[in-house]
């Protein structure tokens, strides 16, 4: 049986992890995956869905005893892409993680889960898509986990 005392990996051990979940999540549906050797446009890999159609995928993690929120810089993450989409994988100790799969658009629409955050010109940081997972929003995400979601690769 896998380790799944998160809380001993590091956040590029834990972010490496959840990138391969993810792949082999999707390949476990039959589906064909992708990788790059680069990771330089924030897709950390390619899925074909049954279609014949090629989606981006970004993989993000999250522990749940850290933090609750997600983000992904504007210039890195196309919300106007019908091909993107975000996977959120919730660690949480002694269980396998939480897989949730989000299309890019999801932030087109008016809700308490997808927000986006801009900064000026003067301001270091860059502006971003973010998932507030706060335990109020986690309801909010029921229609994105993998098990449901990733019909639509069907």
């Amino acid at each position: 049986m896998a380790n799944t005392e998160w809380n001993k990996l590091n956040r590029m051990q834990l972010g490496r992890y959840a990138e391969y979940y993810a792949k082999m999540e999707f390949a476990s549906y039959g589906l064909d995956v992708y990788t790059s050797e680069v990771d330089d446009h924030g897709i950390d890999f390619i899925v074909k869905d049954k279609k014949g159609l090629f989606n981006e995928i970004q993989v993000k993690s999250l522990r749940i005893d850290k933090n609750n929120l997600v983000f992904m810089h504007k210039d890195k993450f196309d919300i106007e892409n019908k091909s993107l989409y975000l996977v959120i994988l919730v660690f949480e100790n002694n269980s396998v993680p939480t897989m949730y799969l989000v299309p890019a658009n999801a932030w087109n629409s008016d809700s308490e889960l997808f927000l986006t955050k801009d900064y000026d010109e003067n301001y270091k940081s860059k502006s971003e898509y973010r998932v507030n997972m706060s335990k109020k929003n986690m309801p909010l995400l029921e229609d994105y986990k993998f098990k449901n979601a990733v019909k639509d690769f069907m």
